[in-house]
């Protein structure tokens, strides 16, 4: 099932137990990414239960247990690009982070940068 032009609900899905969440501002802003830069948007990592958050490493706030993050590559394009784009496109909000193989994107409400 589809919930944007681009991307499917099976994108988003925890890899631990299958759930599903998604922040609709995000899937606005992942196709926006997809339509900037004309190519493929493949979600590395999206919701994350409680367990395999943990497995991951990752804290009990990271906004992917609230289906509002995203880790994203684009087909062929360096993370830094993708994070330049996003930081030019929201200066004021979000998280973002660049990785050296991933952008992490993600809707909280507040800025914050690494």
């Amino acid at each position: 099932m589809r919930v944007s032009e681009n991307f499917k609900e099976s994108e988003f899905k925890c890899k631990c137990c299958g759930e599903v969440k998604v922040d609709s501002l995000l899937l606005e802003i992942l196709e926006d990414v997809r339509k900037h830069f004309g190519k493929p948007v493949t979600i590395n990592s999206g919701y994350r239960c409680k367990i395999h958050n943990k497995e991951v490493g990752s804290t009990e706030l990271s906004q992917h247990r609230r289906g509002k993050a995203s880790d994203i590559t684009v087909k062929d394009t360096d993370p830094q690009l993708v994070t330049d784009y996003l930081i030019s496109e929201h200066p004021h909000g979000l998280g973002i982070g660049r990785y050296e193989s991933f952008t992490h994107v993600d809707t909280r409400e507040w800025r914050a940068r690494w």
